[in-house]
């Protein structure tokens, strides 16, 4: 079995895993892009997760502009479909809110947290597969969660009696994706990606490193995101100068 089928049975057993559990008030929808978006997420996986890293990049869960609409973490449509070269149909959830919906390749709406984080590896890199000689990016949680209003519930946010169960599947995930890829540096981007993969991979021999995260929700990331994170990736000795 190459890597790359590795990390595409690992994420069919995640899904499957996940669509299995329940999540109460106020969570009204649940998007699950290793389903309707698998297409492209495979495409991502085979393309680019063929090979072992030496730096895995980890966010949090799908944006509602990036990965659930193209299957491919922090996938902003342009950096998935121009620099990375993958293009695939895209199906749509069971129960789709209407403020929220999936258009796949043809969505008009940009995923900022995406365009920054691909932004500053194009900057940094002549091309995605120099970058992806070395690095990869997945997310931790699979799943998006929203309320009736169409608000955005991070994993984070859930309560204990939910998380735990999704968390356990998720840390599970991880190690299997770590033990095939065998990465030098897990870098969380954000805090709570920091601290998940930290529990995931206690035991394991790993160096492990943050990002800022790259959401337009942070004031310290819309002071300038793209340098900041170089900074900090330059300080931790994650990359080099």
């Amino acid at each position: 079995m190459t890597i790359s089928d590795g990390l595409i049975k690992a994420a069919k057993g995640l899904s499957e895993e996940v669509g299995k559990l329940k999540f109460g008030e106020p969570v009204q929808y649940i998007y699950n892009p290793l389903e309707y978006a698998w297409k492209p997420h495979e495409r991502y996986l085979k393309r680019f997760g063929n090979s072992s890293k030496r730096v895995v990049f980890m966010g949090m869960n799908p944006g509602p502009w990036g990965m659930s609409q193209t299957g491919v973490p922090f996938g902003e449509i342009a950096a998935v479909k121009d620099w990375m070269g993958i293009e695939e149909t895209v199906d749509i959830p069971q129960r789709e809110h209407p403020k929220r919906p999936i258009q796949g390749f043809q969505c008009q709406k940009s995923e900022v947290s995406g365009r920054r984080l691909w932004g500053l590896f194009a900057e940094q890199f002549e091309s995605a597969e120099e970058f992806f000689e070395e690095h990869f990016v997945l997310n931790y949680c699979p799943l998006v969660f929203m309320e009736e209003s169409s608000r955005n519930r991070t994993p984070d946010k859930l309560p204990a009696s939910e998380n735990k169960p999704l968390f356990s599947l998720c840390n599970q995930h991880l190690r299997e994706c770590v033990e095939l890829l065998d990465p030098e540096w897990i870098v969380g981007i954000g805090g709570f990606a920091q601290a998940r993969a930290k529990d995931a991979l206690e035991d394991l021999e790993i160096k492990r490193g943050k990002v800022l995260h790259p959401s337009p929700a942070s004031p310290a990331a819309n002071r300038g995101w793209s340098q900041a994170a170089l900074k900090q990736l330059l300080a931790q000795e994650i990359w080099k100068s």
